[in-house]
């Protein structure tokens, strides 16, 4: 399983689009579809909410890649 470590620019980024910048999906689109498909959990649980607000310190897991959240650099 591959781990990529994201670092915040703001307070939270939403699911989808987390996907997207993880590179995970290729689009914002394609993150919401694998949102709706159930393929993602969040802090090891399922997550249908496409614009979920992800902060830092959580963690994100579709397709084989974790996505470790980070607080944004002051």
């Amino acid at each position: 399983m591959q781990t990529i470590d994201l670092q915040l620019t703001g307070e939270f980024v939403e699911l989808c689009n987390l996907l997207k910048l993880a590179g995970v999906a290729d689009s914002g689109g394609q993150g919401k579809a694998l949102v709706a498909a159930g393929e993602v959990r969040v802090d090891g649980r399922p997550e249908s909410r496409k614009t979920a607000k992800i902060r830092a310190g959580q963690w994100v897991e579709c397709g084989g890649v974790t996505i470790r959240v980070n607080a944004a650099a002051s």
